[in-house]
Order: C-alpha cells, then sequence, then structure tokens
C-alpha cells in the first residue's frame, strides 16, 4: 500500500542545518473531505528562504513548528477530488512542502496546462523565481538601456533570468557565481557580458569587478550579501539601485559579522529596498505578458538541478544553502507523467 513519505522539521539548526535537523516518517495518505481535493506531489521546489522558516526568532512568514512538514512549493496531480473546481488528472501549483501526498481546499492553488510549458517552470522560470526576478529588476531597478546590472548568483533560479531580462532592456549585464562551469554558462548560455567567478578571484573580487564593469554599476542585485556585497557597494554609482532579494551567504550566521561601509549608500545616493515577491502577486501582469513568450521564443533560458526521491530532499537543501547547485534545484518526488 502507499503511503504519505514527509520530511519534518526535527529541531532548530544552530549555524548550518544537519541531517538531526530533520526527520523522514511515512503516514496514511490523507483523505480529502468536502470542497478539497488530494494530490500527488511530483516536483517539490527548494529555495534559500527556507532556512529562515527553521529558526525560531520572527521572520516575514510563519515558521516552520517542530514536528511538521517543511514549507515548499510543489507541482502536482489531482489523485481524488471532492471539490467540484478540480477534477482528477488535474496539474496544479500549489504549496504542499515536503511529503509525497497532500490535501488542500483550493484556496491559492494554479491549474497547470503541460501544453504550454514544462510543469517543473512553474516552480522556476515561470514561478516564484522567476517573478522575483522580474519585479525586483523592473519595479525596484527600474533599468534602462545602457546601464549596468550586476547581480550576485548569477546562475541560480533567479539570478539567471535577473541578466536575461537586463540584456532584453539594453543593460550590460555581468554576473557573479561560484565556479568556472558557472561562469561560462552565465557568459555563453545566457549572454551576459561578463561574469567573475568569485571564488578564484578570492582577495582581487573588488579588482576583477572593476574590470567586468568599468563604468560602475547602475543596479546591483543582490542575492548574497557578505564579501560579495562588500566589493559591490564601492563600485555603484550615483543614485544606483539595489533590489534586496537574498542574503544567503548569512542564512546560517548565529550572529551579524562586519558587512560593507553602508555610509556609501549615503555618499551615493544610492536606493536600497528589500522586497518580498509573495507582497506582489497580484501585481504580475507585465512579468505574464513578458516572460512567458520571451521563454517560449528562446531569448530567456533556464536551467535545472533535479534530485530524485523526497528522502534526499535534506542534503540537497543543505547543498543549495553552500552553492553547490548548479540552476533551479528541484526535487522529484515522483513520475511527471509529461515527461518521456
Amino acid at each position: 500500500m502507499a503511503s504519505n513519505r514527509r520530511v519534518l522539521l526535527n529541531s532548530r539548526p544552530q549555524g548550518e542545518p544537519t541531517d538531526a535537523n530533520f526527520a523522514i516518517d511515512e503516514v496514511s495518505i490523507p483523505e480529502p473531505k468536502d470542497g478539497e481535493y488530494l494530490s500527488r506531489t511530483i516536483w517539490l521546489s527548494l529555495d534559500p528562504y527556507m532556512r529562515g522558516r527553521m529558526a525560531e526568532a520572527k521572520g516575514y512568514a510563519a515558521n516552520v513548528n517542530l514536528g511538521d512538514p517543511m514549507v515548499g512549493g510543489t507541482v502536482g496531480q489531482v489523485v481524488k477530488s471532492k471539490n467540484p473546481k478540480f477534477k482528477e488528472g488535474d496539474y496544479v501549483v500549489e504549496y504542499s512542502g515536503w511529503q509525497s501526498y497532500a490535501v488542500s481546499n483550493g484556496a491559492g492553488v494554479m491549474k497547470l496546462d503541460p501544453a504550454i510549458a514544462p510543469l517543473s517552470t512553474a516552480l522556476s522560470v515561470l514561478g516564484m523565481p522567476g517573478m522575483t526576478a522580474w519585479w525586483g529588476l523592473m519595479e525596484i531597478g527600474k533599468p534602462k538601456a545602457g546601464e549596468t546590472v550586476v547581480v550576485s548568483a548569477a546562475s541560480g533560479a533567479v539570478g539567471s533570468v535577473v541578466g536575461q531580462l537586463a540584456k532584453l532592456r539594453g543593460c550590460r549585464a555581468v554576473g557573479i557565481a561560484g565556479g568556472k562551469d558557472k561562469c561560462d554558462y552565465v557568459v555563453q548560455e545566457l549572454g551576459f557580458d561578463a561574469c567573475v567567478d568569485y571564488r578564484a578571484a578570492g582577495a582581487n573580487l573588488h579588482k576583477e569587478l572593476r574590470a567586468a564593469a568599468p563604468k560602475g554599476i547602475d543596479i546591483y542585485f543582490e542575492n548574497v550579501g557578505g564579501a560579495v556585497q562588500a566589493a559591490v557597494v564601492p563600485q555603484l554609482n550615483d543614485f544606483a539601485r539595489v533590489p534586496l532579494c537574498g542574503l544567503i551567504s548569512q542564512y546560517n550566521e548565529m550572529q551579524m559579522n562586519p558587512g560593507p561601509d553602508w555610509r556609501l549608500l549615503l555618499i551615493k545616493r544610492a536606493t536600497v529596498t528589500g522586497f518580498i515577491v509573495s507582497d506582489h502577486f497580484n501585481q504580475m501582469d507585465g512579468f505574464w505578458k513578458e516572460v512567458p513568450a520571451a521563454m517560449k521564443a528562446g531569448k530567456i533560458k533556464y536551467r535545472e538541478d533535479v534530485v530524485k526521491g523526497i528522502e534526499n530532499t535534506p542534503q540537497a537543501f543543505m547543498g543549495l544553502l553552500k552553492g553547490k547547485n548548479f540552476g533551479k534545484l528541484l526535487v522529484q518526488v515522483s513520475d511527471d507523467p509529461t515527461r518521456s
């Protein structure tokens, strides 16, 4: 008999998450009540924000309770329904978390048509990461032709889209990534003008970034923080804009380390705006008009890093926080009938 395999938050990390912070259990598959449906999880998205949900300290959204499944965006297929809006066989993008089956009343759920785009893209370029890239760059960065846009974690699900959108706006796109293979991908496949390997650069990161962005930086799309941020801030142009999306290098830190001299932001009259894309999901008309068509036309490319098996989710997530993934990190929880 099939069962519902789940990954639970077993304890709260002190620094980097470990295997001990997670527990895997198997329970009976839940039964939908009137107005609900049961879905089988096919794809699970792994994202840096999940580290904050494991903490005890209050964040911008509710943290996961000990003993509960970890949270996360998913793509599933309806296998049983008592909700007239969903029928057996429908594909849905939802928020079922780290488990192989889930029950939902349909609130906040969107149906997917696999004939339009691969199901997994609902968790990457056509999902939250793509929307994050579009909103941060367009609404906060407000790029103009001829400007220089620098994006950290440039080979990732968000950064890769930021750079490609910047190129479509006539900007110079400079990526920062860890490793020659990632930088080669960013330039050769995604079409960035340059990419700086922060691991190889080491203490020369500031110098190499200056060579890649000789006219200074007008927009810095921040995903990383730490030493990368420290190298970028002094090179911001006057009136630069900084969409502050994430600080992945700092998520495991138990106390704040010294960072760049933020007085420079005052001197340069820069605008730094932190944002959470879920605040803007109802303001995505521009995203839907531009990004799906650009992806279909090959103007926006994407890459997936797929791990198979719900039991491998903890290790994959820990690797994500260390930058081991290459592209959008997904867990394939079960077979995708739309893929050959």
